[in-house]
């Protein structure tokens, strides 16, 4: 872990970024922007932003609000383990799983968290001692389909295994939710009601980021502390607020050019932050044909970091290392807050509200659609061309008819200058997790800005920017035939066809909006990603 109580920073290395971003630090300085947000002001970002923000900024006093929280989580933990309950699951998606899951491996607190619709992934979750298990169901609107799926294949198989499914569910949710209604109706252990005026993207100091990782086991109180002692700092109208200066760096690169904002850990001790702050940047600004792609790549040494181009922002979380333009420092707890700030003023200076998606529930009003056609999912589609273990479904311009190697080099060929290629793969992040190889393969010789999400967390995170983003980006999704599928109980569908309805429909949403997406489908898994990777170096090649 990072410093306990060292401060939070930024520093901007780069001389002509750091001239170009000292006007705008001293505009937010003027416009006191700082000690408003603070104030939870919701009219930082224009009257068209002011009813939305009006009740999306509790966030900014959380490591106060949230204190009541620690003795619950406390209670409850040592309940459980007196049962010998002590292997928690964590049912949640986007803003509900990602700060939990930099917490817990910051810590070494052991969490199982499901954000897929895999059935292999969630067959392995199952496989777990259900004797000892606990799970945690977070969903804000309560009304998240990959969540509920959870909840229902957990609740049977506690009940076949013969353990009281009620007794072993705990909930986080907003007050008044569905999900709150049935865990009051099911009588289900725990109820954690999360304050509604925070969005999910903002709420790693929320019971949807403290309940589960407190319950594994980590320091949750000191996260708070943490933020309580940034906060201050952070609130203050001052050229050397570390939240000003991030913002007006970010800002100041976008308006030369570089929209993307490339993200590699350098020493920080902080496991996994680039993801958290992916979805934070992606969802918070990528709207109205603007905004900033957030790249997390492997390291400083990965491709896209320290060669990235005049498109491309490096930003370092810990250390100052030559490659980055910019370098956050502090630790975890500080560090969420100072990026929320940042990433709330960076809203303001681009012109946009940073606390809605509108482009979110498209993806996934195209899957329900899908669901409810189920002719539409089974046999319904003619790959362009099959090669091996792979079946290749081309989009239009791209021909489709030859190799691998050859659709590979004429759909990278479709990115326009300085635009940034997606990989989203719907497979099983653990047993497939080779399949993260290939963002720097593709990084490295397509000399494109490449982002690598699994599907769908994805979709609640940077989803939002394919849309909503500047509209520059090629996509390949990778979907794959599960070695078993799962049902969902009371549900009219297994996962492996909600999977493969949410791929299918966040394509059909980014190809109406003009973009090109390549789908390859493996019908072998391990023999496809294999072979791909071949074919990615000989497209390179």
């Amino acid at each position: 872990m990072a410093e306990d109580n060292g401060p939070v920073t930024v520093t901007v290395s780069d001389e002509p970024l750091a001239a170009t971003a000292a006007p705008l630090i001293d505009k937010l300085v003027a416009d006191q922007a700082a000690s408003k947000l603070a104030a939870q002001d919701p009219t930082l970002w224009g009257p068209d932003a002011e009813p939305e923000a009006s009740i999306r900024l509790s966030w900014t006093t959380l490591h106060k609000s949230s204190r009541p929280l620690i003795g619950e989580i406390e209670a409850l933990r040592e309940e459980l383990q007196s049962e010998g309950v002590d292997r928690v699951v964590l049912a949640g998606m986007g803003g509900s799983s990602l700060a939990p899951e930099v917490i817990t491996a910051s810590e070494g607190a052991p969490l199982t968290v499901l954000d897929t619709t895999d059935p292999g992934q969630v067959a392995d979750a199952l496989a777990g001692d259900l004797q000892r298990t606990v799970i945690v169901v977070s969903s804000k609107s309560g009304g998240t389909v990959e969540t509920d799926s959870h909840r229902r294949i957990f609740a049977k198989a506690f009940a076949e295994a013969g353990i009281d499914a009620a007794a072993r569910i705990v909930v986080v949710t907003d007050p008044g939710s569905p999900l709150a209604k049935l865990a009051e109706d099911e009588g289900y252990r725990k109820v954690f009601l999360a304050d509604p005026h925070v969005g999910g993207r903002y709420s790693a100091l929320t019971a949807f980021g403290l309940v589960p990782a407190g319950l594994a086991g980590a320091d949750v109180a000191r996260l708070l502390d943490q933020a309580a002692a940034a906060a201050q700092v952070l609130g203050a109208d001052d050229v050397q607020n570390p939240a000003l200066r991030l913002a007006a760096a970010w800002s100041a690169a976008h308006a030369d050019g570089a929209e993307k904002v490339v993200l590699a850990d350098t020493g920080s001790g902080i496991k996994g932050f680039p993801d958290w702050a992916e979805q934070l940047i992606a969802e918070s600004t990528g709207k109205q044909g603007t905004g900033l792609l957030p790249v997390a790549v492997e390291g400083p040494e990965a491709p896209g970091f320290g060669d990235a181009g005049q498109d491309a922002t490096a930003v370092a979380i810990g250390p100052v290392v030559e490659t980055a333009k910019i370098a956050t420092a502090g630790p975890l707890g500080a560090q969420f807050l100072l990026w929320e700030f940042a990433t709330a003023l960076a809203g303001k200076l681009l012109g946009i509200n940073p606390f809605d998606q509108p482009d979110v529930e498209a993806a996934k009003k195209a899957a329900r659609e899908l669901l409810d056609n189920p002719a539409a999912l089974e046999g319904g589609e003619t790959p362009s061309t099959v090669d091996g273990a792979v079946q290749v479904f081309a989009p239009a311009g791209v021909s489709g008819d030859g190799t691998l190697t050859d659709v590979l080099k004429e759909f990278l060929a479709t990115a326009p200058e300085h635009g940034y290629l997606a990989v989203q793969a719907y497979l099983d992040r653990l047993d497939d997790a080779s399949a993260a190889l290939l963002r720097p393969e593709l990084a490295r010789r397509s000399g494109l800005q490449t982002t690598f999400g699994w599907g769908p967390r994805f979709l609640h995170s940077t989803g939002q920017y394919h849309k909503g983003g500047h509209q520059n980006g090629v996509f390949l999704q990778i979907t794959g035939t599960p070695e078993q599928d799962l049902e969902v109980p009371d549900r009219p569908y297994t996962l492996g066809k909600l999977q493969h309805a949410q791929a299918l429909g966040d394509g059909k949403v980014l190809t109406g909006h003009g973009r090109p997406v390549l789908r390859l489908h493996l019908t072998d898994r391990a023999a496809g990603l294999a072979q791909l990777v071949r074919a990615i170096q000989e497209a390179g090649g």
